[in-house]
């Protein structure tokens, strides 16, 4: 069934957030570049809640499928579909009580909004370090941030949420209310069981904190990563790291980059160890305010398309394990993105594993890192490149495979990921596959690798 000139009529006749008809210019596009051809059937920037309920109506009337776009970073273009895309992204006040220390974000909100109601209560919960990227989709995919091994992920900041499910009902839920719901919202994804519409976080207080940049030549990689990776064991949980090792193609660089939530004389003495076996070429270690050192975190990335293969591990990565990856890096294809290709060791732990696995949706508890790696290219560059890196990703990701623990981190999407079940959800899965037939039995939110898919 496919929807007519008269319905998209009709649905700009319903709702009061502006309609985007077959063939208009729509949302916007994919932050994954490798996905910019997805072409939507059509789109509405809903302005509230009755936008919502009235445009699931027409979607199930017409038989049209809803992708929710937030922030658009679904790393597998899952923000956009060939169906309708739902556009939230007006919905973005946040409010921020410093007496109780609760903050309320409309499913909309970007980290940029979420971090400029928090900075004048002076608290924080664990968040992403992109501006744009949505809150919604980070906190129902886990979310892990620099300061998540003292504060833990931010689904487990999450106190209550609202959707607006594919029937068209508002549901609350906390730890009380529609408790199977809310479980399901702390770690089960994005899209999968409706529209968020509000979330609240409980924050708590921060104060100046300190932030490192270390860079080093390649040849430095294997002591750099072997006395990283104890140092993260050993340090406290004020301490996050993220231990890299990246190629364009014009030379290889491995760096260390993160905070720590005291001051900078305690981060060097943290570091010690590392800048005694192999002295960095750049070395930035400094005292900031709390939102100082979030600026300082922010990701920066070129635009164009990229893959990402994740995997967690639950002990450091051997040397033999460092010595495959650099192998690998000397073997990367090239692309005209200037991102280039590598991997990155994400330090978990702390917080993070204090929670069961089955408590939240999120059941990757027990590791120690996040692996993540990855591979860009121009979204111009001709096919054979973008096989090329693609295989290349592969091949990296079977050869480091003996080294981790499985699994994979839902918020950084990977499309090609056949066994994504169980990499994303492992034994939480049948559970999240009951509240979604409940809640969705009719799979009016679809994507490809959307809970539930495929598996009636």
């Amino acid at each position: 069934m496919t929807a007519t000139e008269a319905d998209w009529r009709h649905l700009a006749g319903a709702v009061t957030g502006p309609v985007f008809a077959p063939g208009e210019p729509g949302p916007g596009t994919p932050f994954n570049r490798r996905f910019a051809g997805t072409v939507p059937a059509g789109g509405v920037a809903v302005t509230g809640v009755e936008d919502i309920r009235r445009t699931l109506a027409w979607a199930r009337d017409t038989g049209t499928g809803v992708s929710i776009r937030g922030g658009g970073h679904s790393f597998a273009g899952y923000s956009t579909g060939t169906g309708l895309v739902l556009d939230v992204g007006a919905l973005n006040a946040v409010t921020a009580d410093g007496e109780t220390g609760l903050v309320t974000a409309a499913g909309g909100a970007l980290m940029s909004d979420v971090y400029t109601a928090l900075q004048p209560h002076e608290m924080a919960f664990a968040l992403g370090n992109g501006d744009s990227v949505g809150i919604a989709g980070l906190t129902l995919g886990g979310g892990n941030g620099a300061t998540s091994r003292k504060f833990g992920l931010t689904a487990d900041a999450l106190v209550a949420t609202t959707l607006v499910t594919a029937d068209g009902e508002v549901v609350h839920c906390d730890a009380r209310e529609n408790a199977d719901l809310f479980w399901a919202c702390r770690g089960g994804g994005g899209g999968n069981f409706g529209v968020t519409t509000s979330l609240t976080f409980r924050a708590r207080p921060v104060r100046d904190c300190s932030t490192y940049l270390l860079l080093w030549p390649v040849t430095d990689a294997p002591k750099v990563f072997s006395v990283l990776q104890e140092t993260v064991r050993t340090a406290p949980d004020e301490f996050a790291a993220r231990i890299g090792v990246a190629t364009t193609g014009d030379g290889t660089v491995v760096s260390a980059i993160g905070q720590h939530l005291g001051p900078a004389a305690e981060l060097r003495e943290i570091l010690d160890p590392v800048l005694a076996v192999a002295r960095p070429f750049r070395c930035d270690v400094d005292d900031r305010t709390f939102w100082e050192a979030k600026d300082f975190l922010r990701h920066e990335t070129a635009a164009g398309a990229f893959a990402t293969r994740t995997a967690f591990t639950r002990e450091a990565l051997p040397d033999d394990a460092v010595a495959t990856l650099l192998s690998w890096l000397e073997r990367w294809p090239g692309s005209g993105n200037p991102d280039g290709g590598g991997a990155a060791l994400f330090s978990w732990g702390g917080e993070v594993n204090r929670v069961p696995a089955a408590d939240t949706a999120f059941p990757h508890r027990d590791a120690r890192f996040l692996l993540s790696m990855d591979t860009s290219w121009d979204e111009h560059d001709e096919p054979g490149v973008v096989r090329a890196n693609l295989g290349w990703l592969t091949g990296l990701q079977e050869a480091l495979a003996p080294y981790t623990s499985g699994g994979a981190y839902l918020n950084f999407t990977d499309p090609d990921r056949a066994d994504w079940r169980t990499a994303y959800y492992g034994a939480n899965y049948p559970r999240l596959l009951e509240i979604k037939r409940r809640l969705d039995p009719d799979g009016l939110f679809a994507f490809e690798q959307g809970i539930g898919r495929d598996d009636r």
